[in-house]
């Protein structure tokens, strides 16, 4: 198979699978949008791995398995350790146009393992060392394609910006992962709230995250808690757009700003994440991204920003400065 067949097979899989993100590469120039669709492919396989059917011991087989795979790409096999396989041929040649950090996806295969052991998270910083392996993965990943003029000081920013969507994901997907037998909220956030959210070996399908009104009133004030520590993580990741040349900054503001959106959405409403998974509507994706694209950042603007130190990421919330629970 050659690269450009390689490629279309990516991309094939990114617009149809991608259902925010796909609103966001389509902006991007033809090679780093094909780049950023090979990317996406692969993290789409190895996420397909871990939520998949096959059983426990498989998913971390195969796990181990796209870990050589992409460790090949990455290491002295090059793009002959990619075979026959579209997906790795077009990373491949991806590595070679763009400084794409393919060790990287190692983190996300760390944090599909975590999944499939049933990995529970105690404390913020748990869920956060998750969520960087997940998300701020494959922030790096795209910031090796989109290019800044400070890598340095674009990639923790990069990092946080992959921590908000991963939060926002876990916001959205409560009572779905529940039912699927898993927990991420930290369980020092539902000790503080007084909620329990402990699902059996065996999930039931039926059950429900919050079986009367006083806890469903409680894990609401819960997800409001954590949707305002998302949106700090959004401020700090959404200082690398200035950063960016104008068509990355359009991809990832039109990819952050779906997220941000539906973040609103489910603080505005946090009880319908009890009741089933909240999305945004397609034309509404559509209108995110158009406004990402209409609002180029000015150069001038661009070059101040990326010779400007990155801010730390925001620390977990000190009770000193937390919103107390509503009664």
């Amino acid at each position: 198979m050659d690269t450009a067949e390689a490629y279309r097979t990516c991309e094939q899989i990114t617009w149809s699978q991608a259902r925010n993100f796909a609103y966001g590469i389509r902006l991007l120039p033809p090679g780093k949008r094909q780049a950023l669709a090979a990317v996406y492919a692969f993290a789409r396989r190895i996420d397909d791995i871990g939520d998949g059917t096959m059983a426990p011991q498989a998913k971390l087989a195969a796990l181990e398995t796209a870990r050589g795979e992409v460790l090949g790409l990455a290491g002295d096999g090059g793009p002959a350790a990619a075979g026959d396989d579209p997906v790795l041929i077009a990373l491949a040649d991806a590595g070679r146009r763009f400084p794409v950090p393919m060790r990287a996806f190692g983190e996300l295969i760390d944090g599909c393992v975590a999944d499939v052991n049933g990995t529970a998270y105690v404390t913020f910083e748990d869920l956060l060392t998750y969520c960087r392996c997940v998300a701020g993965s494959i922030g790096r990943l795209s910031l090796g394609i989109f290019g800044a003029a400070d890598m340095r000081a674009a990639g923790p920013l990069a990092d946080s910006l992959g921590v908000a969507l991963q939060l926002t994901n876990i916001l959205r997907d409560i009572r779905e992962d529940y039912r699927n037998g898993r927990v991420y909220l930290p369980a020092e956030d539902l000790d503080r709230f007084g909620c329990e959210l402990t699902p059996a070996a065996a999930p039931d399908p039926a059950a429900e995250p919050a079986p009367d009104a006083a806890a469903a009133a409680r894990l609401v004030r819960l997800i409001e808690f954590e949707a305002d520590r998302a949106r700090d993580w959004y401020a700090t990741g959404l200082r690398l757009l200035p950063m960016l040349d104008g068509r990355s900054a359009a991809c990832t503001g039109a990819m952050a700003g779906i997220y941000r959106k539906l973040l609103d959405r489910i603080a505005a409403a946090p009880a319908a994440v009890l009741q089933g998974r909240l999305s945004l509507l397609p034309r509404e994706k559509a209108m995110v991204a158009a406004g990402a694209l209409a609002r180029p950042l000015l150069p001038g603007r661009r070059a101040r920003a990326a010779r400007q130190p990155a801010a730390p990421a925001p620390e977990p919330v000190a009770a000193a400065h937390v919103k107390e629970p509503r009664s």
